[in-house]
């Protein structure tokens, strides 16, 4: 098991790395999500040992491993912008971490070649990274890793420079391998679709702090405060700050539910995630806004509308292709179950339903 505890980065007078404590098993798959400059890659370096906490612990097995020189650490860690070296072969490059661990020659080929094929590389053994695309390169690394054997694996955005369908492919098979060799796998990502398609724990990142750690498909469907939820949803969470009266919210002139009447009347923000925005009404999606379009972006299966209703700037997404123009009045359905409700310190009070007969 590997556990950080109270772990701060501080650089400068910038805190990097805030108080941050996570338990992550032997075999587990770990995600660190989070937009750029969250964090991240400040946590990987201190769980590769490349950076020393200024304050907190890390142990692994119950032994300590601050200041344990990353040599001395069983540790692999491939990064976005691939890292080869450019005077060996693809074959060599993969085969490095075996060489120095005194691997014999029967054995080394083995695994170099298993790690090829898995990765699509057995085409390009011979050839040096220079001679590779983009996409090649980051596929060595990443094999380079496999046959390791590390007892932590650190992936910071992986996959961001391979083609959609190795991505794929490479998302369900990544995670396997490495749980079957007993390894602790941090995998870290902007895309909350890539954590919800990795599955395994997330941990949303928030300036250098973790605001939730928990099994992925719990902490999207439950997030314990707004700014999880925001990390969490893409396109962006919908928001809009109602008030509450009685059992009533209202958003300007719109009522959009009912709630118990013990929730105290307060100012209170609405959430709600841009697929579970319509733009026919139904018996689920009876909560009627008028919008006004700003744009809108057709991908072939989905369309992305953004508009402007009481002064919120929204996006939903639809199926298909539905053309609208700019500056076109829509009609805005929302279903009452849908909404998340945080109070005025952001933190969760109700999910995922407002009244208690749509839960």
């Amino acid at each position: 098991m590997l556990e950080l505890s109270g772990i701060n980065k501080q650089v400068g007078a910038d805190l990097h790395i805030n108080n941050v404590s996570l338990s992550m098993e032997r075999g587990s798959l770990n995600i660190l999500l989070g937009p750029t400059l969250s964090g991240k890659t400040s946590l990987m370096r201190i769980l590769a040992g490349l950076d020393r906490p200024t304050s907190g612990d890390m142990k692994l097995d119950g032994k300590s491993v601050v200041g344990v020189p990353v040599r001395r650490r069983n540790v692999a860690m491939v990064y976005q912008q691939f890292i080869n070296y450019p005077g060996l072969t693809v074959y060599e490059n993969i085969a490095s971490p075996l060489r120095l661990a005194g691997m014999d020659k029967q054995a080394i080929d083995k695994k170099v070649r298993e790690a090829a094929d898995l990765l699509k590389l057995t085409n390009y053994l011979e050839r040096t990274p220079l001679n590779l695309s983009g996409g090649q390169q980051q596929r060595t690394a990443i094999a380079r890793a496999l046959v390791k054997d590390a007892e932590l694996v650190l992936l910071d955005e992986p996959l961001a420079n391979l083609d959609y369908k190795l991505r794929e492919e490479l998302r369900v098979e990544l995670p396997r391998i490495f749980s079957q060799s007993g390894a602790i796998l941090v995998y870290a990502t902007t895309e909350p679709y890539e954590a919800l398609m990795l599955g395994g724990q997330t941990a949303t990142l928030c300036e250098g702090r973790v605001t939730q750690f928990g099994a992925t498909i719990d902490v999207y469907k439950q997030p314990n405060d707004i700014t999880t939820a925001q990390i969490f949803s893409d396109p962006p969470l919908n928001t809009a700050t109602v008030t509450k009266t009685d059992a009533i919210l209202m958003y300007g002139d719109y009522q959009l539910g009912s709630v118990s009447r013990d929730l105290p009347n307060d100012t209170y923000t609405v959430a709600v995630r841009p697929h579970h925005v319509s733009l026919s009404p139904s018996e689920r999606y009876s909560v009627k806004l008028n919008a006004v379009v700003s744009t809108s972006e057709i991908s072939g299966s989905e369309t992305f509308i953004h508009v402007t209703t009481e002064q919120n700037r929204w996006v939903l997404l639809t199926h298909g292709v539905n053309r609208v123009n700019t500056g076109d009045t829509i009609d805005l359905y929302l279903d009452p179950s849908r909404f998340y409700l945080f109070n005025s310190a952001g933190a969760l009070v109700r999910s995922p339903a407002i009244n208690s007969e749509a839960a």
